[in-house]
C-alpha cells in the first residue's frame, strides 16, 4: 500500500508540474487523496484492533 501510494503521488506530482489538471479535470488528484485517506483509516482500525483490544 505504501509503494502504490508513493507511486501515485509521484505520478500526481509529474502531472501537476505539466499542468494537466483543470477545474473540471482533476479526478486523479481526488482519487489519490481518497486512497491515502482510506489507508489512514485502515491503519487506525488496525492499531485499535491490535494494540487496544
Amino acid at each position: 500500500h505504501v509503494l502504490v501510494g508513493s507511486l501515485m503521488l509521484m505520478f500526481l506530482h509529474w502531472r501537476l508540474t505539466k499542468g494537466d489538471f483543470t477545474r473540471h479535470n482533476h479526478f486523479y488528484f481526488e482519487a489519490t487523496a481518497w486512497y491515502w485517506h482510506f489507508v489512514d483509516v485502515v491503519w487506525i482500525g488496525l492499531f485499535l484492533f491490535v494494540y487496544v483490544l
